[in-house]
């Protein structure tokens, strides 16, 4: 007997195929969220893609490496705090397709770090309650994360 709810249908958001395909880039990020249930965002610096916009913490991983490794290694570059690995808890990912490249993001939340956040490599950080994410200008991959991170949190 199948089970079925009373709407069926899947949401519609607008796809473009790209003209060639695209290379694959992935990107690990991280939601660290502290006592108070705040989220850190930070801000992307003048100078680089999408300047001015919020963005979750994290980066580019490694050839060899992986994304929970990618976590540690960019959060004590961007941020200059400690974590491990097993703080990591895989809560959601990305996948959205740029003009030159298609991303891939897996997500992690993160309660337990050492130091305090500091912006070495964006323009200001800036700690918010879930809810109020959206409201803040973000990329088009990091956008979708946020109803997914203010259910959970």
């Amino acid at each position: 007997m199948a089970v079925t709810g009373p709407d069926t249908t899947c949401l519609q958001f607008e796809t473009r195929k790209p003209e060639r395909p695209l290379p694959m880039m992935l990107v690990a990020a991280v939601a660290m969220v502290d006592v108070d249930g705040r989220v850190l965002v930070g801000q992307r610096p003048d100078g680089k893609a999408m300047e001015g916009l919020w963005e979750f913490p994290g980066g580019k991983v490694a050839d060899g490496e992986t994304p929970e490794a990618a976590v540690v290694r960019e959060l004590a570059e961007e941020l200059g705090v400690d974590i491990t690995e097993s703080c990591l808890a895989p809560i959601a990912f990305a996948s959205h397709a740029y003009d030159d490249f298609h991303l891939l993001m897996p997500l992690y939340a993160c309660r337990v770090w050492k130091g305090t956040p500091t912006a070495h490599e964006h323009a200001a950080l800036k700690w918010v309650r879930p809810v109020d994410i959206a409201r803040l200008p973000m990329p088009p991959a990091d956008a979708p994360l946020v109803a997914m991170l203010r259910d959970l949190l």
